[in-house]
Parts: C-alpha cells; sequence; structure tokens
C-alpha cells in the first residue's frame, strides 16, 4: 500500500496578503497590466474610468514596467500595492490577482501561477497587449476622455470550445 502525500495549498489560498512573502507578493502580479493604464475620475460622482492610454512606463508588448523599482519615484500618481490599498483600491481590475485573493476568492486557469505560464494572461486576451493606443506623454489630457474604454474592469466572457464534428 501506497502512503498518499497530503496535497500543498498554494500560498494564495493558505495566507493573507498581509501574511505573504515579498516574493510570493510579487508573485500574485499576473502581467496584464490593466492597473497601468490611465484612469479617470468623475468629479461629480467619484466613478472612475479606464482608458486604453498607457503609462509613460509601461511597456505595453511586456505588459511590464519599464523602471519598476523607481515608478514612484518617476510617476508621483503610481500606486504602490500593498495589503491595505488592495481592500481599499475599488478600481482595481474584476481580474486583478491581489483584488481576488482579498475577496477570498481564487486564482483563475490563466493566472501564471495556475498555469505554469507567464503568457497564459496574453494567450487569455487579459493582458493589455495590442490594446493600449497611445503612451500618456503622446496625447494632450484635455484628449484623454476620448479615450475611455469599458474592457479593462470587465470579466472576459469564457471562449467557447469549438463544435466536434
Amino acid at each position: 500500500m501506497t502512503e498518499k502525500r497530503p496535497e500543498t495549498v498554494p500560498f494564495w489560498r493558505a495566507k493573507s496578503l498581509d501574511a505573504m512573502s515579498t516574493a510570493e507578493w510579487e508573485s500574485l502580479c499576473d502581467g496584464c497590466a490593466r492597473c497601468c493604464l490611465v484612469k479617470l475620475e468623475d468629479e461629480d460622482t467619484g466613478e472612475i474610468h479606464f482608458t486604453d492610454i498607457g503609462c509613460t512606463l509601461l511597456d505595453a508588448k511586456a505588459c511590464r514596467c519599464r523602471d519598476y523599482r523607481n515608478r514612484s519615484g518617476r510617476v508621483p500618481d503610481c500606486v504602490t500595492l500593498t495589503p491595505e490599498a488592495v481592500r481599499k483600491l475599488t478600481w482595481l481590475p474584476v481580474t486583478c490577482a491581489y483584488r481576488l485573493v482579498a475577496e477570498g476568492k481564487d486564482l483563475p486557469d490563466w493566472h501564471p501561477l495556475v498555469s505554469g505560464s507567464s503568457d497564459s494572461v496574453h494567450q487569455a486576451g487579459l493582458s493589455v497587449r495590442g490594446r493600449v493606443s497611445v503612451v500618456e506623454d503622446d496625447l494632450a489630457q484635455e484628449r484623454w476622455p476620448e479615450r475611455i474604454v469599458l474592457w479593462p474592469n470587465r470579466t472576459p466572457r469564457r471562449r467557447r470550445k469549438p463544435a466536434v464534428a
């Protein structure tokens, strides 16, 4: 008789955001870069609107920050995610792993920690790759409202599997 090994529970199910190591915290980022899109706040309602405008430091092809270590100093309104910030920020995309874990939800199958591939977020069509129209420095701020889009804060529809003939 062979003895079964106990199943290891992934850290994001076993730990709170506050209890994660720096490496665990950083690995939660799926690399979608939706949080790196310029967001506009309606002054009357406080509602946040996503645009398809990338942050000045966003590498839209790689979906990564060009200067992650120094981003807060170079981009004054860059928000550093912390467990406390994650619990307060209402604009984090509905697909954001930090938000999902904070809400007690599991990571989706396309998340790199689940799939084992950093490309799975792109293959699932969830990243900003190919969807950023312009970088914020290249478009006058008065034109930013023209670039409001809905997709960054929507849960993607499940892709249908092709019918078997």
